[in-house]
């Protein structure tokens, strides 16, 4: 088992009870909570188990009749079990079982209502309606020395799912409330990667070239953000090879113009969290006039280490000038800068109009195909993802996004009507 499968493995027989291990296709999800439901059915003889998906069929086809017998032939070699197919469940030496169910026909739910169970399992969750989940609950009511747990598996839905409501989130998704005992509740991310030494590179390979938007999803094991009037959506986002210490120099050479810009935040250092962190995107222009966001250097640190980290990235990508949103009256931007070195090629924009009439000329270039994202840049594109033309629809204020709009802007659009930049300090050699 490599790093991963072992923590899920520590997670599984922790003490949350409700679990849910999200993430791409294929990535050894089913395996993990099929192996931790047979070591609690042996634990406890007599135990009873379930494991349901929104269709019978499908999980005959895949859980039934290959993980399940996949799982005991490697990990539990010497234990007896018998499959009944047409009961759909297993049954073991020790009078333990596991009922294999479908949540799709009225019957078959009334079935496992007469049940009771030490653990569930809700595989494929996203296939799964809340109410289902819920009636699931009400039958972990087996009394043994085992901690009843609930299991879940899925690939990522979209955020409006309860799966994102009730983990990521903590808000009970009906109601409303905060969940009562968060610690009753916890999740991990296993990608394929996770599980490459069971997969076929040709597999890999097929999942890398799959659309943005499923690539996020299958690959990734990332939430689809859902947003109403969004100015970004993930298919926009055209990317070019990673930045490392190799080939920087080289992406760097290809640019007509680098810049360095900073959305500042009161922040007063990492564990200042109740501030936004500080923008720092690096951006680029080529010769065909084509933007690129080559580096997100954001972070949540004091003024002079975020100044320190803007002037190390102007440094390591030979940028022209580093270019700060002016805030908090312009003058602590700047002192702030100057203040670590005195002759920063520095100059400070102020906006002339809101968030969304700054954002939305730059996400027009992106529909056009003329911005590529050099890599990828999980945090700055769900920002991206959660602007709209009703405003910015997430719950901190769009640090990442703003510095990347005001670099963008100034380097494609500046010339343009369209671009409301007011230039008040202008780069100086010899200030």
């Amino acid at each position: 088992m490599n790093e991963a499968q072992i923590r899920a493995n520590k997670l599984l027989a922790g003490s949350a009870r409700h679990i849910f291990l999200r993430g791409g296709s294929r990535s050894g999800k089913t395996f993990l909570l099929v192996r931790a439901i047979v070591i609690r059915a042996l634990k406890e003889a007599g135990s009873k188990h379930g494991i349901f998906r929104h269709r019978l069929t499908a999980l005959r086809a895949t859980v039934m009749r290959d993980t399940f017998p996949t799982v005991m032939r490697l990990c539990f070699p010497q234990v007896e079990w018998k499959i009944n197919l047409q009961n759909n469940s297993v049954i073991f030496s020790n009078g333990s079982s596991i009922l294999f169910g479908g949540l799709d026909d009225d019957y078959r739910t009334e079935k496992i209502l007469g049940l009771e169970f030490s653990t569930v399992y809700l595989n494929e969750a996203s296939q799964i309606s809340y109410s289902a989940r819920n009636m699931l609950l009400t039958r972990l009511a087996e009394r043994n020395s085992l901690v009843v747990k609930e299991y879940i598996d899925a690939n990522p839905p979209d955020t409006r799912h309860w799966l994102y409501s009730l983990f990521e989130t903590s808000i009970e998704p009906k109601s409303g409330a905060p969940v009562l005992d968060k610690s009753l509740y916890a999740t991990m991310i296993l990608n394929p990667h996770s599980n490459k030494d069971n997969l076929s590179e040709d597999y890999l390979n097929a999942l890398d070239i799959l659309p943005e938007r499923e690539k996020r999803r299958f690959l990734y094991g990332e939430y689809q953000s859902v947003v109403e009037g969004a100015l970004w959506r993930v298919e926009n986002f055209k990317r070019g090879e990673s930045v490392n210490e190799l080939n920087r120099e080289h992406i760097a050479a290809s640019m007509v113009r680098i810049i360095v810009s900073v959305d500042p935040s009161g922040a007063s250092g990492p564990e200042d969290t109740r501030s936004d962190e500080i923008g720092i995107i690096v951006c680029g222009i080529d010769q065909d006039g084509v933007g690129y966001v080559l580096e997100d250097c954001s972070l949540r640190e004091s003024p002079a280490r975020w100044a320190a980290r803007a002037l190390r990235a102007l440094d390591e990508w030979k940028a022209e000038r580093i270019i700060a949103e002016r805030n908090f009256g312009g003058a602590l931007v700047e002192n702030t800068i100057r203040s670590v070195r005195d002759y920063a090629p520095l100059s400070l924009v102020t906006a002339a109009r809101g968030k969304v009439a700054r954002a939305e000329p730059v996400s027009a270039l992106y529909e056009m195909g003329k911005v590529v994202h050099h890599g990828r840049f999980d945090a700055l594109e769900d920002q991206l993802c959660r602007f709209s033309v009703n405003g910015y629809q997430g719950s901190k204020s769009p640090d990442r996004a703003d510095a990347m709009v005001w670099g963008l802007s100034e380097l494609m659009l500046a010339n343009k009507k369209n671009m409301p930049l007011q230039w008040n300090a202008p780069f100086s050699l010899s200030r």
